[in-house]
């Protein structure tokens, strides 16, 4: 997912994001260990795309604080 997508979602948007991420992630996991997942790129990709997730909810998230 590209971080323009995730910037015009606000804070709530961000974390079903993430738990939809993250689930996936324990989905490809899950094919991995039981030899069913041929391109294990996926998993770094994942796993990317969860941490750009949650930087951009930090993100967001301090400048509520700040603007308080």
């Amino acid at each position: 997912m590209k971080t323009t997508e995730l910037r015009q979602k606000d804070v709530a948007g961000l974390e079903t994001e993430i738990k939809a991420l993250q689930k996936a992630h324990f989905g490809l996991r899950m094919q991995k260990a039981t030899q069913q997942l041929n391109n294990t790129a996926t998993l770094r990709i994942a796993r990317r795309d969860i941490a750009r997730a949650k930087t951009i909810l930090v993100e967001k998230q301090s400048a509520d604080k700040s603007a308080k």
